[in-house]
Order: C-alpha cells, then sequence, then structure tokens
C-alpha cells in the first residue's frame, strides 16, 4: 500500500514544471496579430495539452505493462508515475489537427513552438536523469551513470537531452533563414523518432511484443506521421498557407 510520493519525487517533478511555466509563458504566439486567430490558436494549444497529457499516460501503459492487452497490477502506481513523451507528441499532433478544422483555424503550424518544444522536453528529461526513471541498459562505457542498483548504465536521459537541445538549436536556425516554413514540427518528429527507435536498443524499456519494444514499434509510426505531414505540406499547402507566406503579418513564423 503506498504511503506517499517516492522520494526522489520532487528531483522529477521540479525540471517538469520548469519546463512548464517555460514553454506556457514563453511568447510563440507573438506573430498571430488577430485577437480572432490568436484565441483560436490558444483554444487548440489547450486541446493539443490535454490530448498529450491522456496520449502520455496511454502509451506509457501500453509500452511498459501492455495494457490493454495485459492486466495492470498496482493502478494507483501507474496513475501518480510514468508518461511517455512519444505518446505525448503524437496524440498532442492528432489532438490538434482534428481541432483545427472544427475551430476553422487556418494559419500553418507555428515553427516558434516547434522550436521551443524540444527545448522544454529537454529540461524535462534533466528530472529522468536525477530520480533514475527512463534508465539505460548496463555498459562498461566511459559515459556510463550508476544508481542505486549500483549497476553502470548508458546514460540514456543525457542521450535525449543533447538529442532535443541539438533540435531546438536546429529549428532556430531553420527559423531565421525561413526553411521548412510551417513543416519545423514535422522534420522534429521525424527525427525524434529515428532517434529514439534507435536508442531504444540502450534503454530499459520491456520487449511485450517480439524483438522490439513498444515503443520502437510507436516511435517509427511517430516518423511515419511526420513525414506524412511533411509530405502533405510541402507539396499541397492551401491557398491560406500560401498567400500566409507569401505575405505574412509579422516576423517569419
Amino acid at each position: 500500500m503506498h504511503t506517499g510520493l517516492p522520494d526522489y519525487y520532487p528531483l522529477y517533478a521540479i525540471p517538469i514544471l520548469v519546463a512548464l511555466l517555460l514553454g506556457l509563458l514563453f511568447p510563440v504566439a507573438r506573430h498571430i496579430t488577430d485577437a480572432s486567430q490568436r484565441r483560436q490558436y490558444y483554444l487548440i494549444q489547450v486541446i493539443m495539452l490535454l490530448s498529450a497529457i491522456v496520449g502520455a499516460k496511454l502509451v506509457f501503459l501500453f509500452g511498459e505493462y501492455g495494457w490493454p492487452i495485459r492486466a495492470v497490477d498496482d493502478w494507483v502506481e501507474v496513475l501518480y508515475t510514468g508518461r511517455s513523451i512519444v505518446g505525448a507528441l503524437i496524440f498532442g499532433l492528432l489532438g490538434a489537427e482534428l481541432a483545427k478544422p472544427l475551430l476553422n483555424y487556418s494559419l500553418p503550424p507555428n515553427d516558434r513552438f516547434a522550436a521551443l518544444l524540444p527545448f522544454t522536453i529537454a529540461i524535462g528529461r534533466v528530472g529522468c536523469l536525477l530520480s533514475g526513471c527512463c534508465r539505460g541498459v548496463p555498459t562498461d562505457g566511459p559515459l556510463a551513470i550508476h544508481y542505486s542498483d549500483g549497476i553502470a548504465r548508458h546514460p540514456a536521459q543525457v542521450y535525449e537531452i543533447i538529442f532535443h537541445i541539438t533540435a531546438s538549436l536546429a529549428a532556430i536556425l531553420l527559423i531565421r533563414k525561413q526553411r521548412f516554413r510551417g513543416n519545423v514540427f514535422s522534420l522534429y518528429l521525424i527525427s525524434y523518432g529515428v532517434f529514439r527507435f534507435l536508442t531504444e536498443f540502450v534503454r530499459e524499456t520491456p520487449r511485450l511484443f517480439g524483438p522490439l519494444s513498444s515503443y520502437q514499434w510507436l516511435s517509427l509510426f511517430m516518423a511515419v506521421l511526420g513525414t506524412g505531414f511533411l509530405v502533405k505540406r510541402t507539396y499541397f499547402p492551401s491557398e491560406k498557407w500560401r498567400a500566409y507566406f507569401a505575405n505574412p503579418p509579422g516576423p517569419a513564423a
């Protein structure tokens, strides 16, 4: 029976809180000058956030426990611990994309948000590093880290921190050069899908359905999803998107 949160919880929660505050306070929507469109954008962000929260938990349940195919023994443990970045990204994207036509939102994806998001995830991964979740498999390499079990492990969380900071810097560069406008997030999904698929081999995650982990299958799906949106938005943009990029209302979005 649980009597409270684990000892490491503050080490995990504080970086997550910092990441959320940064995401909420950074002015990623300053280029949206129309008040109505800005309200629509913020509503879509709320929908995206709620979808991401649900997806993060569902994919964690699937990846770690095989639910709903397999039973979960300790729901109390599961409900307050464990979330999946892969699930958050996939469900957050799908929630936002489904909401856009319902709200008649016509602006292209916000590249500024796509540049900020990886940086906030990197901050959140600091919490994983400090608390010891999302650990790597045992290794004798020079970069190995140790936790309470005394086993030398791959610093899988450090690999992720480096990737997300690099992705954020690359996104900023693309925005400044006005490359892949409206597609920066799609590129991020593709690159993270490939990165996560490869680094899962050095992560301590269960292989419940064959030689690959559930996260690897979902990472491939995420990369395919990003590729699909990239192709659609590159070769079949809407007329409103063409007009927006031809004459943006403010600084490059």
